[in-house]
């Protein structure tokens, strides 16, 4: 059986888009994890990285500490976590997912502010505005398309790796997955790999629309 019958096998059974364990709750499942590690990600990095950014200053620690960031296996600080708290809950998920996320929001938020075109910065100061005024009504939105894509680049890698959370009990569309291949029922798995992809390429499209939305069309036709 290839691919396409294993896909259609499993959106064409209606018993996979009814209760607890159907579509539909999977994926609100999937989408408040990603959300919630998302949110927590963009709490601790872009404070960080708007402002260290603006002072021109911590590049190479924000550097250094994305690379190390990235370079933790998900999976494996999961069940560190897990062990180590003692407990099988969201927190154990969302530790990994929040240090895969960070990194990015961090290193692209400060590349933001910096590439801002200094021209503009130095007439602001020169009016007489404030160092906050500098950044919230100069930089940034001079600088939110990249803002946004660090965002975006983080999100993407929530979604996709958020599937892990079932390997400790937890819900998502990693729970068609972990179980497919514990019954060895493949079309589960194809199934679920098929709405994970789905669900990252749905985020791509989000986030376009949110810098449609957000960006002014004077910065869109700078870049």
């Amino acid at each position: 059986m290839n691919v396409l019958n294993f896909i259609n096998d499993f959106f064409s059974d209606s018993a996979n888009w009814h209760g607890t364990t159907g579509i539909p709750h999977r994926l609100l499942e999937h989408v408040e994890y990603s959300l919630l590690a998302l949110l927590i990600s963009a709490v601790i990095g872009l404070p960080i990285g708007l402002f260290a950014g603006h002072a021109g200053r911590g590049g190479y620690a924000l550097a250094a500490f994305s690379t190390a960031a990235r370079a933790l296996p998900s999976f494996g600080l999961l069940v560190l976590m897990t062990v180590w708290l003692g407990e099988i809950g969201t927190t154990p998920a969302m530790i990994p997912l929040v240090a895969l996320a960070v990194a990015p929001i961090l290193v692209t938020s400060y590349e933001a502010i910096r590439s801002v075109d200094p021209a503009p910065v130095d007439a602001a100061r020169g009016m007489g505005m404030s160092s906050a005024a500098v950044l919230f009504q100069v930089e940034i939105p001079a600088a939110l398309p990249l803002i946004l894509s660090g965002l975006r680049s983080a999100a993407i890698q929530v979604v996709s790796t958020a599937t892990i959370a079932a390997y400790i009990g937890l819900g998502g569309l990693g729970r068609y997955i972990i179980d497919g291949l514990a019954q060895h029922t493949y079309g589960k798995v194809v199934g679920g790999a098929t709405l994970v992809a789905g669900l990252a390429i749905v985020t791509i499209g989000v986030f376009y629309l949110v810098e449609r939305l957000a960006v002014s069309p004077g910065v869109r036709r700078g870049r």
